[in-house]
């Protein structure tokens, strides 16, 4: 590759994509690397400010930021997703699939050391739709070396920095617990608020239970959905401090191990996630019913898509763990999109 000036450049062939940027319009391309340059295309040249024109000479021991940056992407990208075709040394990474986004973060970091890499991608656990960009690869000089390029196929030919977990179509039982509900003195607002939401998830209700404050009662629900074959568990209320909050105890009764009672989110800090026998159970706070988002919004995700709530998860959400609810929510991975 040289530098050569636009007048001087006629039967050359560009090393790379040239655009021009039109006022209050988007960039655009002018000629396309691996364009042999015209007379005719001299005086657009010059009217974009190329005065100089970088041409390609052969040179195999460089790789060209197109190709260095597709290679790259290939290398990192996992399951269920799919890179575009290569543009100005940027590849853009889409979705194939509605699920949950996965992200190693110590491999971000490796690739980012290198000198003529960027990659960045969504917050790992985002919630993406198919044909979602997730991520980007982008090399930062017009040629890479090959020596850098090998080193990096080297390092990264067994390790994926980025990767889908589709949603399953998971069937769910419902426990909602609160004496006052039972008894009829306060309207049940599950199938106004949670049931539509649910759906949207592409989530079926098996069964749902009305059951009062009172732990043996939760603790056979749990036993009456698990027999009905349900995938996952929901109770909602009946997790504060209150003398009548007896869902943790509930569930507790009913043999499941608690791995977190208790995360750092607002809304949702009183969360509860447990498992019978690989069965998840989540308690979800009463503020799901009052609140656009919450807790459940980041968490319920990972169940559909079969990863592990770990405690080491639910406290890792402290970092940007308060949202001031939608439409502007700033949940670091917004199940909305909005963060």
């Amino acid at each position: 590759m040289r530098k050569v000036r636009a007048e001087e450049s006629i039967g050359m062939v560009l090393a790379h994509d040239l655009t021009e940027v039109v006022p209050l319009e988007r960039k655009r391309v002018i000629f396309r690397r691996g364009h042999r340059i015209r007379e005719e295309d001299v005086e657009v040249l010059l009217r974009t400010g190329n005065y100089y024109i970088w041409v390609l000479e052969p040179d195999r021991d460089k790789v060209h930021e197109d190709e260095a940056a597709l290679r790259l992407s290939r290398l990192l990208v996992g399951d269920f997703l799919e890179v575009d075709e290569p543009k100005e040394g940027r590849v853009w990474v889409r979705a194939t699939k509605k699920g949950l986004l996965r992200v190693d973060k110590e491999t971000l970091k490796e690739i980012n050391a290198f000198p003529s890499f960027v990659v960045a991608t969504l917050h790992d656990g985002s919630t993406v739709k198919e044909g979602q960009v997730v991520a980007a690869v982008k090399t930062i000089p017009l040629f890479v070396e090959q020596e850098e390029m090998d080193r990096c196929e080297g390092l990264f030919s067994k390790k994926k920095a980025v990767w889908l977990r589709p949603f399953r179509p998971l069937q769910v039982g419902v426990i909602v617990t609160g004496t006052e509900v039972y008894e009829g003195r306060v309207k049940d607002g599950f199938d106004l608020v949670l049931r539509p939401k649910l759906e949207r998830m592409g989530v079926g209700i098996k069964a749902k239970l009305v059951v009062p404050d009172d732990p043996s009662e939760v603790a056979r629900g749990i036993a009456y959905l698990r027999k009905e074959g349900v995938q996952a568990i929901l109770t909602t209320g009946g997790l504060g401090v209150d003398a009548g909050d007896v869902t943790l105890e509930g569930v507790k009764l009913s043999g499941a191990k608690v791995v977190v009672y208790g995360a750092p989110v607002f809304p949702g800090s009183m969360f509860l996630y447990a498992v019978l026998e690989n069965l998840p159970i989540l308690g979800l706070p009463a503020c799901v019913y009052y609140n656009k988002s919450t807790v459940f919004d980041l968490l319920f995700p990972w169940v559909l898509a079969g990863e592990e709530i770990t405690w080491e998860l639910v406290r890792g959400l402290g970092h940007g763990g308060i949202c001031l609810d939608c439409p502007e929510c700033r949940y670091p991975f917004c199940p909305f999109g909005k963060a």
